[in-house]
């Protein structure tokens, strides 16, 4: 799996954690965030299956090139046009970025899949109809809503496609997040406590 913009590794840990033959490449344009994901993955015994490359997603080495069978994103996706950059220059460019952004995480995502391969994105949810727009190359979308709480809109959405797979679009039951007293509903509990699954597939 490629982890794109992977941070200091927390998603690249979890499913490590998880899955235990899955190796992952991340890569991170933050030199001290790269930096931190490679101490995090030797500090979890993983370094042997999680390394990181500090560089932009945006020009991925030509030797990644239909390399990945997986492809993770949570890219930078609050617009700067309509968002107040935190003062942190750290968490400001973790968390903003423009539509060209996501074309370009989009565009490397599909570079570095194999055939069949299969994207999973993260993204707010007002901003589905771009995404889905800009998922040229992939096929059978499904998306999960991740409901706040019970009866409140979607804030977020994870979507998964694959390269070259054709198929339509579903919408999926999505995720209830916390329970009315703030406190982890417990679907959402179980998947992040205990490693259940979240289905991402019809």
């Amino acid at each position: 799996m490629l982890d794109l913009g992977c941070g200091v590794g927390a998603v690249a840990l979890c499913l490590l954690a998880r899955e235990p033959d899955l190796r992952v490449i991340g890569i991170e344009r933050q030199l001290g965030l790269a930096s931190l994901a490679g101490e995090n993955a030797r500090a979890n015994g993983l370094a042997d299956r999680f390394s990181v490359e500090q560089g932009d997603y945006a020009v991925l080495p030509e030797g990644w090139h239909g390399c990945f069978d997986q492809v993770a994103i949570n890219p930078p996706f609050h617009d700067p046009l309509r968002h107040r950059p935190s003062p942190n220059p750290i968490k400001a460019a973790a968390n903003l970025d423009s539509e060209a952004g996501l074309l370009a995480a989009l565009a490397s995502a599909r570079m570095a899949l194999r055939h069949k391969g299969r994207l999973t994105l993260v993204h707010r949810a007002d901003a589905l109809g771009d995404v889905l727009a800009a998922l040229e190359g992939f096929g059978e979308a499904a998306i999960c809503p991740l409901w706040p709480k019970a009866g409140r809109p979607a804030k977020r959405v994870i979507v998964s496609a694959r390269k070259g797979v054709k198929g339509g679009t579903h919408l999926l039951p999505g995720l209830v997040l916390h329970d009315s007293d703030g406190g982890y509903a417990s679907e959402a509990a179980a998947i992040l406590q205990d490693g259940a699954p979240l289905p991402l597939t019809t």
